[in-house]
């Protein structure tokens, strides 16, 4: 009997994995149809990005915690998408979340806009560059005063320029 019910249990498991994988496929969807200003075919875009940056920007990947050199960037200026050099966040909104990735709790007006993102088995808001589409990370509902957002933001999907 313990056979049967660890195979049935296995199946069942791989259901929901499937389940689960679905979902997750499904959350760029809405990105994928969308039409950006700034567009380029997936070669174009592999010789303008970086391997690193192309995974996150474009495959909605994300960097190992405190890997990017823009999570201690403390300089007044302007972060950017690396992939059409849109203003995204100033430096005055940024903080130190603790969580090893640049983290802002206001973006720049009409600078990025967010989707739902169903990956890994939970339900959060993905953000992603409003001229390009390109990924750049998270906003979660446990930031600071005055709006209460964390942007967790990939570094290396942005660039830093300091004020002059």
């Amino acid at each position: 009997m313990q056979r049967r019910q660890f195979i049935l249990g296995g199946s069942a498991a791989a259901i929901l994995y499937g389940v689960l994988r679905f979902n997750d496929s499904r959350s760029g969807t809405a990105r994928a149809a969308e039409t950006f200003p700034v567009t380029h075919t997936e070669a174009e875009w592999r010789k303008l990005l970086t391997p690193v940056q192309y995974n996150i920007l474009r495959e909605a990947g994300t960097e190992r915690p405190y890997t990017s050199p823009l999570n201690n960037e403390h300089r007044a200026g302007t972060f950017f998408c690396q992939g059409c050099k849109l203003e995204l966040y100033s430096s005055a909104t940024k903080f130190d979340s603790g969580t090893g990735w640049p983290s802002f709790w206001q973006p720049l007006d009409k600078a990025v806009a967010k989707e739902r993102d169903a990956t890994f088995g939970m339900v959060r808001d993905a953000v992603h560059c409003t001229r390009c589409g390109g990924h750049l990370g998270h906003v979660f509902d446990d930031g600071p005063k005055p709006t209460g957002l964390r942007y967790c933001m990939n570094g290396f999907a942005m660039g830093f320029t300091p004020k002059a």
